[in-house]
């Protein structure tokens, strides 16, 4: 049941502000938000069968301390990724059509979970716990999570406090990340623990660097000059 509740959990804050769960919002605003639920059950049971399949076959032929040090990196980049969210334009919103609700919704939810980060996240749950529960909890913690936003949403409209919840679900993320690659580190030489705090320092300066270069504005050419002189 550990692997159960725990894929559940995970799952339900990887999916909070995620674009698969600003696509629900959207077709809940068209079709009743119960057929909308039933189509993302169906195509994350069949996204994270898949997942938990590739999971389960990276187990078998990675030792075990690699795995967890490679699931705590990847805890960790998702909750960065959590930090930087996702975005629906109204363009995007309004160009998905068709004549059936639940196969609209099944279709789009099986083509946006393709190398989303909840399918990511369900591969790595999965590479040290049993597949089924994994599979089970995981698609649970995706339909709750995305029932729970259409009914506050509908409630509260555009007054959730998303930025809070990101940091929250990042949090959660960075905390599990870390208590999972210590796990893995602990078994592994201590030039492992030198190149792995290397690589982190090194990936925190980049993050860093790129978000300050996002922010740089160039500097403004003044009225009336040229741009060659």
């Amino acid at each position: 049941m550990e692997a159960f509740w725990l894929s559940l959990a995970m799952i339900f804050l990887a999916e909070l502000g995620d674009k698969t769960q600003l696509v629900a919002l959207c077709l809940a605003t068209r079709f009743r938000a119960g057929v909308v639920l039933s189509g993302v059950f169906a195509a994350t049971l069949c996204v994270h069968l898949f997942s938990v399949g590739i999971g389960g076959g990276v187990a078998r032929f990675v030792p075990e301390a690699w795995i967890k040090v490679t699931a705590g990196i990847a805890f960790i980049a998702f909750g960065l990724w959590t930090l930087r969210g996702d975005s629906l334009t109204e363009q995007e919103c309004g160009s998905i059509r068709g004549r059936s609700p639940f196969w609209i919704t099944f279709i789009t939810f099986f083509l946006a979970e393709l190398g989303d980060k909840t399918m990511l996240s369900t591969i790595t749950l999965a590479t040290d716990r049993s597949a089924i529960p994994v599979w089970i909890g995981s698609s649970l913690g995706m339909v709750i999570s995305d029932g729970l936003a259409i009914a506050v949403g509908r409630i509260m409209g555009r007054k959730l406090p998303e930025r809070a919840i990101k940091i929250g679900a990042a949090c959660v993320f960075f905390a599990f990340g870390a208590f999972s690659l210590l796990q893995g580190a602990s078994k592994l030489p201590s030039i492992v623990w030198v190149a792995l705090a290397a690589a982190g320092i090194g990936t925190a300066i980049v993050y860093v660097w790129a978000r300050s270069r996002r922010h740089v504005q160039p500097p403004a050419c003044p009225e009336g000059a040229s741009d060659l002189e």
